[in-house]
């Protein structure tokens, strides 16, 4: 048996445990049943449709049973997964599809009709899961590459960022260490398959180690609080919209889950209100920073830190190296923003068949992010943003993640975004978006919270209420489509 078949392994170990647990759908799978379907699908994709090592499969469908198998079966035989976000176009999964040069496209019923739309050998599950005799399994190197993560692009075309197996096991390591994951942990993934953080937040660590896994693929949160309870959850990754949602829930207040160790979050700071309300749960809240081509799991805050060290993302996880740089490649000082540069076993080989994007993006071995960052005198660090964001008005750099994160904090906001807008005196100001829960709140009532809280220059010149921003296909906000919108507008 391969090293990296962590699933056979856990069927050797634990045969009986129940692995994964599918709560829409009512299907489960012992470590025992997964590795059993794991082998079939692997045998029927080389024996069946001639899918063998190194080749794509681009996959259609929400978290399930099968699709843990098909991981399982990827871990086995050297195939790369290339999960494809069903919320796209067919003309940008044509794109993916078509750059990936997959073999075969694997899909949910759910998606029959995006399927009709993609010129590629199809292939339903249930065309796999016809028992066999065959086997199939290969020989795999930890540089072999497992995933190819597509990222949102925002920006011109997406790229596939390669994840390996290596990757992958360091992600796993690193993710555990800090976690203090164990083969008696549970979690609910409510995360979708098409981002590293529905895969290796979570699910891939907890596979590791041989932990129980209950698949969520419609995010409800009055249900999700339920199932928290009765699944005995013990960690759980949610981004802070989910979250808050959750607080929003009825069944918040008769909350009672005392496995429920912390939430994990990522993303965006959460405001101090979301931190205090679990707190009243006594469920504390972590947050950390992660992205696809590095882990994704590469720093954590510690509970016991949330509070006093609120809007932090904590230090590295154990086996990751990382430094803060100016624009002169020269090491920052505490409280100075540079860019943060991350090198490790974590650190993606490149991305697919784009040499030019592998040489900007890692340079002598560190991964340059492109957020901008700065470490206290503890050395706790926090995000100020992205180089692309950051603008500058009157010769002050402006970081709108600590402008938004203000807005924020002002009780009865959704969400906000600044950008950068032309001023004729200053050259560049802020225009803030926000979207509301309470609709009674004004723009100036904002305009006033934002001078109490923010520096004379960091306060933008715009403000601007909207019913909803407008999201990018990988659930961000579209900062680019709001900028273009307003400027065509004024």
């Amino acid at each position: 048996m391969s090293q990296f078949d962590w699933i056979g392994k856990w069927a050797n170990y634990s045969p009986e445990k129940v692995a994964i647990n599918d709560i829409i759908t009512g299907e489960s799978a012992t470590y025992s049943k997964l590795n059993h379907r794991a082998e079939t699908i692997a045998a029927n994709l080389y024996h069946k449709y001639g899918i063998k090592k190194g080749d794509r499969i681009a996959v259609l469908s929400p978290f399930s049973v099968n699709l843990i198998a098909l991981f399982g079966a990827a871990q086995k035989a050297g195939f790369i997964l290339v999960p494809l976000n069903f919320r796209l176009t067919a003309s940008e999964q044509a794109y993916q599809l078509n750059n990936c040069e997959a073999g075969v496209l694997i899909y949910d019923h759910e998606f029959d009709e995006a399927a009709d739309l993609l010129e590629v050998q199809k292939i339903k599950w249930e065309d796999l899961e016809t028992e066999t005799s065959e086997s199939y399994s290969e020989d795999l190197t930890e540089d072999d590459t497992l995933f190819i993560l597509y990222t949102s692009g925002t920006t011109g075309f997406p790229k596939g960022a390669l994840y390996t197996h290596k990757m992958l096991f360091w992600n796993s390591l690193n993710t555990a260490l800090r976690l203090d994951l164990n083969s008696n942990d549970i979690t609910i993934n409510c995360m979708p398959p098409f981002h590293t953080g529905g895969w290796n937040v979570l699910i891939t660590p907890l596979l590791h180690v041989g932990g129980t896994i209950h698949l969520m693929s419609k995010f409800d949160p009055d249900q999700l609080l339920t199932e928290i309870e009765s699944t005995k959850t013990t960690l759980l990754m949610v981004v802070p919209t989910m979250l808050k949602m959750m607080e929003g829930s009825a069944n918040f207040e008769t909350l009672n889950a005392p496995n429920l160790r912390y939430h994990i979050v990522g993303g965006e700071t959460l405001p101090l209100e979301s931190v205090e309300n679990w707190a009243k749960k006594n469920i504390p809240v972590r947050q950390g920073y992660g992205l696809t081509e590095v882990g994704p799991n590469i720093t954590s805050l510690h509970q016991s830190d949330n509070i006093r060290k609120r809007g932090s993302i904590g230090f590295l996880n154990f086996y990751v190296e990382g430094k803060i740089v100016n624009d002169k490649g020269e090491e920052c000082a505490p409280n100075e923003v540079g860019e943060f540069q991350l090198k490790g076993p974590n650190v993606t080989p490149g991305y697919w068949h784009n040499d030019e994007a592998t040489r900007k993006s890692i340079v002598d071995g560190w991964f340059k992010t492109g957020d901008l960052v700065y470490r206290d005198e503890e050395g706790y660090i926090y995000v100020k943003g992205r180089i692309k964001d950051m603008f500058i008005s009157g010769g002050e750099n402006i970081y709108p993640s600590e402008i938004e994160r203000v807005i924020r904090e002002f009780k009865g906001v959704k969400e906000a975004a600044v950008v950068a807008i032309p001023d004729e005196k200053w050259g560049e100001s802020g225009a803030a978006f926000i979207s509301l829960e309470d609709t009674s709140i004004s723009t100036d009532t904002i305009r006033e919270h934002c001078r109490k809280h923010l520096a004379k220059f960091k306060n933008p010149k715009v403000f601007q209420i909207l019913e909803d921003l407008p999201k990018n296909t990988a659930g961000k906000i579209d900062k680019k489509l709001i900028l273009n919108t307003y400027l065509s507008n004024n």
